[in-house]
């Protein structure tokens, strides 16, 4: 990227402004004292977060909207000059035009940046960490991929020198965030239509673990074999401190000594004894472990941040309570499309409602993900008592077909009886608006708009 003074930048149109990335950035720019403003069509889930913050919205795309004394325009990575007009006049007036990737990048570069990254847990250690700094007083800058809670957005916006991010490793997003620190939380195959093996998928996290200077600090699972494998291919040249719970001495030790014969200096964080969450989960407890280890690691009051951090609520669509049925069933949603997030959450469902009849209504997402992780999806409903499965809900970017939901269902059956394949929201909701009673929980699962169905049951 050209050299480039963030300063300078006052004036900045978005193509593609209501995403959850590009409207979240929006809004923390406007914060900063920039003139913001913006295009998009189709759904305005995120509408109101910038209108509440007074950044203007066109409605659809048109070469007129696009101020002609822009100092940047951003576009969301769903549009090129060929499918869209303004980013075609952008690039006509030789305006300076970046992709969202490459404009977040550019102003997170210039704070102290902490990017969050891993396959599950990311989206809910972000919004901890930010929370604990805003405990702290620290005062950060926080950008999550969904909507927190307790913040009604997805966004903090501080005016410390902390910036928070959820790192996203799809499309080598990584290149463009130059981090003082890095916390990684996990480490599962994923995304197989860009990563053609694990090995590449490891490789990309090693890799930007491996840019940090020695100044800064990596925060790693010590409970993730992948995890303390991929930090070790970095050879990082920092400090990285392993958390987790360490329930034996042994396993520290030898940690620590593994480590350090490789010439990596490591500390340990030991999950809290009194640590205690609205969140349910021991994976909860791990995501709150990685962001106290953070706030150790700037000498933070421990103990204070403890007290406050057990009202927290958490993140939409992280086993979010979508209220009640009729028949008094409750209905949950979660944003799991992973084998091992599906394991998590239901693990947590179970333990939390142990006599309850858990319907999960999966709706996979991309074709690729579906095929390549067929008999781990498969094995991931363990503690389901019934397992609906809508058709896949593929991406444009991928060849459709290849797989079906009707073959996962064959596959969940050879381990659980209670599956089957209903291919539309409709027809799911037909049914069990007709038969759940008082003693079902319904959780509905994957990244697509599964929650709408969900919303409806709670509704009716």
């Amino acid at each position: 990227m050209q050299q480039i003074n963030p300063e300078e930048l006052r004036k900045i149109y978005f193509v593609g402004i209501e995403g959850a990335g590009t409207s979240a950035l929006a809004v923390i720019l406007k914060k900063w004292g920039r003139e913001v403003s913006g295009s998009d069509e189709g759904d305005h889930f995120y509408f109101e977060n910038l209108s509440q913050v007074g950044i203007s919205v066109n409605h659809s795309f048109n070469r007129v909207n696009l101020p002609i004394d822009s100092d940047l325009v951003v576009y969301s990575t769903a549009f090129h000059s060929e499918n869209n007009k303004e980013l075609q006049a952008a690039l006509d007036k030789d305006l300076l035009v970046l992709s969202y990737p490459e404009a977040l990048g550019l102003f997170f570069n210039q704070k102290l940046g902490i990017a969050v990254c891993g396959t599950h847990g990311k989206t809910t250690t972000t919004a901890l960490i930010g929370e604990v700094l805003k405990i702290g007083g620290a005062d950060p800058t926080v950008l999550v991929g969904a909507t927190v809670r307790d913040w009604k957005g997805s966004v903090l916006v501080g005016q410390s020198d902390y910036f928070i991010l959820e790192a996203d490793e799809y499309q080598n997003k990584f290149q463009h965030y130059n981090p003082f620190g890095v916390v990684l939380t996990s480490i599962d195959y994923d995304h197989p239509d860009f990563f053609p093996d694990f090995a590449s998928y490891k490789k990309t996290f090693a890799d930007f673990i491996a840019k940090i200077s020695r100044h800064g600090f990596v925060v790693a699972s010590a409970e993730d074999a992948d995890v303390v494998e991929v930090v070790k291919l970095a050879k990082p040249k920092c400090e990285v401190i392993f958390y987790g719970r360490f329930e034996n001495g042994f396993e520290e030790t030898a940690l620590k000594e593994e480590f350090e014969e490789l010439g990596i200096k490591v500390k340990i964080f030991r999950m809290p004894e009194n640590l205690q969450l609205q969140l349910p989960g021991k994976h909860n407890k791990l995501n709150a472990t990685a962001a106290l280890a953070v706030a150790e690691k700037f000498k933070l009051d421990q103990e204070k941040i403890i007290k406050k951090l057990a009202k927290f609520s958490g993140v939409e669509r992280r086993f979010e309570e979508l209220g009640e049925h009729s028949s008094r069933a409750l209905i949950f949603d979660d944003y799991a499309h992973h084998p091992a997030e599906i394991r998590a959450t239901l693990k947590a469902a179970r333990e939390k409602n142990p006599d309850k009849n858990i319907i999960c209504v999966f709706h996979p997402h991309t074709f690729t993900r579906t095929q390549a992780l067929l008999d781990d999806f498969a094995k991931s409903f363990e503690k389901a008592d019934e397992i609906i499965v809508l058709d896949i809900y593929g991406s444009a970017r991928e060849k459709q077909g290849g797989v079906s939901s009707a073959d996962l269902v064959k596959k969940i059956q050879a381990n659980f009886k209670e599956a089957k394949n209903i291919h539309t929201m409709d027809e799911v909701f037909r049914e069990l608006n007709e038969r759940l009673k008082k003693d079902d929980l319904v959780i509905t699962m994957g990244a697509g708009d599964v929650w709408k169905l969900g919303k409806r049951l709670a509704e009716s």
